[in-house]
Order: C-alpha cells, then structure tokens, then sequence
C-alpha cells in the first residue's frame, strides 16, 4: 500500500469512529452489531431456545442456533465456516450464556467470535436489541433462512 492509499484509508476509518477499535474487541454493543450485521462484516447467532425466539423473535440477519438443542457444536462450528473471514457474534437474552460460550470458545483456541453482551433483552452493559428497537423477525422466517448446513 503507498502513501496516498494510506492515507485514504486513513481517513475513512476515521469517518467510522470505534471502527478499528470494535473490530479487535470481543465484546459489543448491541447497536455495534446490528451495524456490522447490516453491513455484511459479521455473521450473527442467536443461542436461545426455540421458546424464546417465540417469545420475542429473533434479530433480523441472525442465525438462530440453539445451544438447547442436540448437535449444537456441529451447527455452531458450520455457521463459523460460512461466516469465512467475517468474525461470528453471539447472542442470547441477557449477555450470561454468550459470555460462557465465548469464553469456552476461547479456551479451545477460537478467537474470531464476539459477544454481543447486552443480549436481546439487555443486562448491566446496555438496554438489549429489543429496547434499542433494532430489527426483528418472527422464528419461522428466520429459520426459514437457515442455510442448509445449520438445520
């Protein structure tokens, strides 16, 4: 890269503030998501159970891939892999099962996972997905959307 690209690039990151610093985080807001979601730079995944995602839908653009259900690591590791270079954000109610997740991922040398902490329905760090009045689907469609490899 020269010096003018550089700086370009420079400048446009710049015009994104928490950009850089948000993409070498593990933990993120529920806005800092739904934005990189919508953007395409990351994949999402909602851990809850089928009766939560009844309950109260599922973030629009999100995987739902239940960590209550059998072959949860398999359909887990698979979403991982279609993500390709995008980091893959977890999700739950409130921040408590994605933090013990995220960590367990770590510990088995995973690193491009991140914890949307507030959750879909908040905790200490933030108000949730839901408050923020971030998108939402029903459960049909978004299990309708599941690529085949995560059913």
């Amino acid at each position: 890269m020269d010096r003018r690209q550089f700086l370009v690039l420079s400048s446009a990151l710049a015009l994104v503030p928490g950009l850089t610093q948000a993409t070498t985080r593990d933990i993120w807001s529920a806005i800092e998501a739904a934005d990189a979601l919508e953007g395409g730079a990351i994949s999402l995944i909602d851990i809850r159970s089928r009766q939560e995602w009844a309950e109260t839908g599922v973030a629009q653009g999100a995987w739902p891939v239940s960590m209550h259900e059998r072959g949860f690591e398999r359909r887990l590791l698979a979403a991982h892999d279609l993500s390709g270079d995008k980091a893959t954000a977890l999700i739950c109610a409130t921040g408590g099962r994605s933090k013990r997740l995220l960590s367990a991922l770590k510990r088995a040398g995973y690193s491009e996972f991140i914890d949307v902490s507030e959750g879909m329905l908040g905790s200490r760090r933030g108000p949730g997905w839901i408050a923020r009045g971030l998108p939402i689907t029903d459960v049909e469609e978004a299990l309708a959307a599941l690529p085949p490899s995560l059913v």
